[in-house]
């Protein structure tokens, strides 16, 4: 895609490619867009492991129901600059939407921030969405307290007043609500420590539960189960005060998300453990492994079912996961994580195991129902500051 050139930035949508063999501009400014959204990230947090390649990243862009819509401002010479996302279902009824901002670092301060989040800002609202939430990466790793520090309203980690990010939310009336930690494990994880985890937990779950894995589209016969387990990912997972609707998945849904995950080049490994007297699932967890073995393994969703939580179901899912991995993909570098830090079991379990603090991420919400949508009047300072805010739940 080409635009012609200006006197000023440009905000320009996207036509996202369905695959990297798609018309090469548009898989061009694909490329570009994500390459700008991950250095806007690592010039923040450090954390090169987290670069995506396009062919891993594109896939997500086409969740069923929810396909991400790209945008990207384009300075008088045509360079990409910035990079920008809107997600949202497309059912009627749906209030909520994630939003991304994206600023290339050479061109901060110069109200690019600002022009793209007006626009991203204007769709949600011509989409009649009344929740906008988005991740703000962080450089904070670990506890801070006192001045300098906005602590989050789940009493749980902090961010530092002075970033970027936070400063342009701030200063556009969005408010933070809590804290991702991003976390590491090295590989190969400690054997003895894995040995006596699994131990441990296994004596606690007993006879009533079972331990399945696989690698790649689930089995029919756990499909619909999976499905429920998606849905309350979206209701059991801690939220703070930020609340969103119930996301139900069916197994038609299930079916087409897997489907669309397997045009990228990695392996999708999902460890669950079934309730034996009902036969069902409890939990599970799942992590994306990347073809190539150079590349870290991302831990996606893991969540054990509130009526089946006190029996280490989390730490059993966690280190059969860690084993199944190392044993099925040997050599690859580390598995990263990202936990709400008010979690305290699960962080817990990473801890364990031997996971330790890398980064953290904020999460920001704005809410535009009747009488909360005063504008305020914007930080001069914050103006084009943005950094990167990104709202794709992608990998997380």
């Amino acid at each position: 895609m080409t635009t012609s050139a200006t006197t000023a930035p440009e905000v320009v949508e996207l036509t996202v490619p369905r695959t990297m063999d798609d018309d090469p501009d548009a898989v061009r400014a694909f490329a570009e867009w994500l390459a700008v959204s991950d250095t806007a990230e690592i010039a923040v947090h450090g954390l090169d492991e987290l670069r995506w390649t396009p062919a891993e990243y594109l896939p997500t862009c086409h969740e069923p129901g929810a396909p991400s819509r790209l945008f990207v401002v384009r300075d008088a010479d045509g360079t990409t600059v910035a990079a920008g996302s809107y997600d949202t279902k497309q059912e009627p009824g749906t209030t909520n939407c994630w939003l991304s901002v994206a600023v290339h670092p050479d061109h901060r301060r110069r109200g690019i921030g600002t022009l793209l989040a007006d626009r991203l800002e204007g769709v949600a609202r011509a989409d009649g969405r009344t929740q906008w939430k988005t991740y703000a990466v962080s450089r904070q790793v670990g506890p801070g307290e006192g001045p300098g520090f906005l602590a989050a309203p789940t009493g749980a980690g902090v961010v530092p007043e002075d970033e970027a990010a936070v400063r342009f939310l701030s200063g556009r009336g969005w408010r933070f609500g809590q804290v991702n930690r991003i976390s590491r494990l090295a590989l190969p994880a400690d054997p003895d420590t894995l040995r006596e985890l699994h131990d441990r937990a296994a004596a606690a779950a007993g006879d009533a539960y079972r331990v399945h894995s696989w690698t790649g589209p689930t089995a029919d016969r756990w499909l619909a189960d999976l499905a429920l387990l998606e849905t309350r990912m979206s209701t059991d997972a801690p939220e703070g005060d930020m609340t969103e609707p119930e996301d139900v998945w069916t197994a038609e849904r299930m079916r087409e998300h897997e489907a669309e995950l397997a045009a990228a080049p990695r392996h999708m490994l999902t460890v669950a453990v079934e309730h034996v007297p009902s036969g069902t699932l409890a939990g599970f967890t799942q992590l994306a492994v990347p073809h190539d073995a150079g590349r870290p393994a991302m831990q996606w969703s893991t969540l054990v079912l509130r009526e089946h939580r006190g029996h280490r179901l989390g730490w059993l899912l966690k280190v059969v996961g860690i084993e199944t991995l190392q044993r099925e993909f040997p050599g690859r570098p580390s598995i990263v994580t990202f936990n709400a830090e008010e979690n305290r079991p699960m962080l817990d379990v990473n801890e364990a195991v031997g996971f330790l603090g890398v980064g953290s991420e904020g999460i920001w919400e704005r809410r535009t129902d009747a009488g909360a949508d005063a504008d305020p009047d914007p930080d001069p300072d914050a103006d084009a500051d943005a950094g990167s805010t990104t709202g794709s739940v992608a990998g997380r």
